[in-house]
């Protein structure tokens, strides 16, 4: 769980401010979102597969374009 302590005479917009940093820096969110719905395993590898194949057209697209 995230907390931030807040410091003798520190704002609370300034520790709020600590505590939204720190929710980015660990993937809070992220991981939050990822866990809300179960998602099957074949779904899983379907959009595992669909994500290399736009790296891979990604990667074609820019070794055409260098000469």
């Amino acid at each position: 769980m995230a907390f931030v302590r807040v410091e003798d005479g520190e704002s609370i917009e300034h520790a709020l401010r600590r505590f939204r940093r720190f929710v980015q820096r660990e993937n809070i969110l992220r991981d939050a979102k990822r866990h809300s719905h179960f998602v099957k395993p074949g779904e899983r590898r379907r959009a595992k597969q669909a994500a290399a194949r736009r790296r891979w057209r990604r990667r074609q697209r820019r070794m055409r374009a260098d000469p």
